[in-house]
């Protein structure tokens, strides 16, 4: 009985000495005696303690760090680069296998497989071709990552550049060129808007001189008008009498600046005011 019981604790003990329990972000590799035995899926799984060993693999989405490097680029610059890159390993056994089996430490052999790429595609672009297409280095570089990991079991998800900084002399001396654009193209919006103010203003004066234009020429007509109204009366009511009117008006003008008549005696006042206008004495009435 006492051995009965010593067996069914040292089952109890092994039991309990042999539960793994896998996490949905990963999954297991079970060997026996150093050989690939089973695949462990997430939930419980039980190994034989000593004989078997699991060994957990995260397939959740990770990142690493290419690390900054200096990189001579075409133009003989040399440039800090550094970038990341996201990758996971695939879900499935076969996967999942390959990670562990194909290849030694594959977190630090993307690492160096980036920064060997890298060193390859932007030693043969010049300093500003690089900054400007960092989306084709970026796909370039994912491209060799997917190209050279196919058999490792993994996904390169995405790569991206991080910084490609030009030595600090050059810096300083892009910025520079850059302030010194900036400030042209603020020269040019200020002489562009100064010029379209000063077209608005003679637009405006033009404008202003082509209303007193018309305002003069509508006076004009309109004395014109009023002349010919004039005339028009003229001929109608003193036809024959032109220069009886215009005598009037002489006298009227002479009377106006006080000027002096001489009046011969034995003469009507009103014969001789008649006369300088031209018209008729009036008759003398007998007595």
């Amino acid at each position: 009985m006492a051995g009965l019981k010593l067996v069914i604790v040292a089952l109890i003990v092994i039991f309990f000495l042999g539960i793994r329990i896998v996490r949905p972000t990963h999954r297991g590799l079970i060997e026996r005696l150093g050989k690939y035995n089973r695949f462990a899926t997430p939930g419980f799984n039980w190994i034989m303690p000593v004989i078997e060993h699991i060994y957990i693999v995260n397939v959740t989405e990770q990142m690493v760090d290419a690390e900054p490097q200096e990189i001579i680029t075409n133009d003989n610059l040399n440039a800090r680069v550094d970038a990341q890159v996201y990758f996971k390993v695939k879900a499935d056994e076969e996967s999942v296998k390959s990670s562990q089996y194909n290849v030694n430490n594959y977190q630090w052999q993307i690492v160096n497989l980036a920064r060997t790429t890298l060193r390859n595609i932007i030693g043969t672009l010049t300093l500003k071709s690089a900054n400007s297409e960092r989306g084709k280095i970026n796909a370039e570089l994912h491209k060799t990552l997917c190209d050279e990991t196919k058999s490792w079991g993994l996904e390169i998800v995405r790569t991206e550049l991080k910084e490609i900084d030009p030595p600090k002399d050059v810096q300083e001396t892009m910025n520079k060129v850059v302030k010194a654009e900036n400030e042209k193209i603020a020269a040019v919006d200020f002489a562009t808007a100064t010029e379209t103010a000063a077209d608005g203003q003679k637009r405006a004066e033009i404008k202003k001189a082509e209303a007193v234009k018309q305002a003069k020429i509508l006076q004009a007509e309109g004395e014109a008008e009023a002349i010919k109204l004039v005339n028009d009366a003229a001929d109608k009511y003193f036809i024959g009498n032109a220069q009886v009117l215009r005598r009037l008006e002489m006298v009227e003008k002479a009377l106006t600046n006080n000027a002096k008549i001489v009046v011969p005696a034995n003469t009507e006042l009103v014969n001789v005011i008649g006369d300088m206008a031209g018209v008729l004495p009036l008759e003398k009435k007998s007595k």
